[in-house]
């Protein structure tokens, strides 16, 4: 992959991701690949990750804690429900703690009086709630959502096994991830991955999921690059199916036969003679 060519194409402001472009983003974007590329990742699967992380993360790409500074007139919009008037908002206005504890108590397996608190969101995925936080064993050590390693795991294992909402990454493909052209992926319905707000926010990873993945295309992803050896800045990757077969390496893996049917041929003589002698 192609590693300059990624990053200058997420820099590059026809994109629509990136308004800035800090050294933060580009250490948490190098994480996050690399561990795509260890799990074999898809390049429309990643492309769909990276949207999610964006989109939970404000566009920052690292792990937060979730904001729950709000006024009262914003409680009563992002939680008209509970705060349908100012009064009923102002105890709750600038007291993040009171709010957990109020918004999140009694539901996402939370007991406790502090529970709402414990359990905010964090992450990456920005998980919420004790029973999501105990699907990574972490409800003795909540605050290791925030861990940049941990956060990864989470991110990968939540989308790809379906640990989130019940969704996974394979429930919205369309085409052959790997194809060299853009692809049908669904990356608006795989919101839903993540949070059942398709409505609201699908469109928003569905622009951010077409971003990504043409700055992936546009590094090669998934593809051998000759430049390899040249340029410092291109790392190959290949998912083990689709390892490219050089001369080299059929020489070799022939050398390696030839030596395999020797020894099966030796140990086949000494086993006859032995038959013999034993006679």
């Amino acid at each position: 992959m192609n590693r300059a060519a990624f990053h200058a194409a997420l820099r590059d402001n026809a994109s629509g991701i990136f308004k800035a472009y800090s050294t933060t983003q580009f250490d948490s974007l190098e994480a996050i690949v690399r561990e795509a590329r260890r799990r074999s990742v898809s390049l429309c699967h990643l492309a769909a990750v990276l949207a999610e992380v964006h989109h939970e993360t404000g566009g920052t790409m690292r792990p937060i804690e979730e904001n729950l500074n709000y006024s009262a007139r914003r409680l009563t919009q992002v939680w008209p429900a509970r705060f349908p008037t100012l009064a009923s908002a102002e105890p709750y206005a600038g007291n993040p703690r009171k709010l957990a504890n109020r918004v999140y108590g009694g539901r996402l397996g939370n007991v406790g009086g502090d529970d709402g608190w414990a359990f905010r969101g964090r992450g990456l995925a920005q998980i919420t709630g004790r029973a999501n936080y105990g699907k990574f064993g972490l409800m003795e050590t909540p605050d290791r959502a925030c861990d940049p390693a941990t956060a990864i795991r989470i991110l990968f294992d939540g989308m790809m096994q379906g640990l989130f909402t019940g969704k996974r990454l394979t429930d919205f493909d369309a085409v052959d991830s790997r194809s060299a052209s853009p692809s049908g992926y669904r990356y608006a319905a795989s919101r839903a991955i993540i949070n059942g707000d398709v409505r609201q926010n699908g469109p928003t990873i569905e622009a951010y999921g077409r971003a990504f993945e043409t700055a992936l295309r546009k590094a090669g992803y998934g593809r051998a690059l000759v430049a390899e050896a040249a340029d410092p800045a291109v790392v190959a990757l290949l998912r083990p199916e689709a390892a490219e077969r050089t001369p080299e390496a059929e020489v070799a893996k022939a050398s390696q036969t030839a030596k395999i049917n020797c020894i099966r041929r030796l140990v086949e003589a000494v086993a006859t003679l032995l038959a013999r002698w034993m006679k």
